[in-house]
C-alpha cells in the first residue's frame, strides 16, 4: 500500500511538471524561457518513463551465473537516454536560432518579433 502511494506521487509529480511546461511554453513571451520550459516539459516526460520503469519486484538486467530473476526491460531505458541526448541537441539548435534573432531584432520577446516582421 505504502509502495503503491509513492508512486502515484511520483507519477504525479511527474505529470505536475510535465504540464508546468507546456503552460510555460505557451504563456511564456520571451523565446528564452520557452526553450527553458519545454526542456522543463521534457524533464517530466522523462521522470515519468522512469517512474513507470522502475516497478517493484524488477532487477537491473544483468545477466549473473546461477541467478534467474524478473528483468527490467532495457528497451525503455535505451530509448530514454536517446531522447536525452536529442532533447539535448535541439535544445542547442534551438538557442543558436535565438542568438541570430537577438542580432537582428532588440528583444526577444516573440510578439515584438513577430510585429517587427509583419511591419
Amino acid at each position: 500500500m505504502q509502495m503503491l502511494l509513492e508512486e502515484s506521487v511520483l507519477e504525479a509529480c511527474a505529470l505536475a511538471t510535465i504540464l508546468l511546461g507546456f503552460f510555460g511554453i505557451i504563456l511564456k513571451k520571451n523565446l528564452v524561457m520557452k526553450i527553458i520550459s519545454m526542456d522543463v516539459m521534457s524533464t517530466g516526460v522523462i521522470a515519468y518513463y522512469i517512474v513507470i520503469a522502475a516497478r517493484d519486484g524488477l532487477y537491473t538486467p544483468i545477466v549473473t551465473k546461477g541467478m534467474q530473476q524478473a528483468y527490467a526491460d532495457p528497451v525503455p531505458q535505451a530509448v530514454i537516454l536517446t531522447a536525452i541526448v536529442i532533447g539535448f541537441s535541439i535544445q542547442a539548435l534551438m538557442l543558436v536560432g535565438v542568438m541570430k534573432l537577438s542580432r537582428d531584432n532588440p528583444t526577444l520577446e516573440s510578439n515584438e518579433i513577430e510585429r517587427n516582421q509583419t511591419l
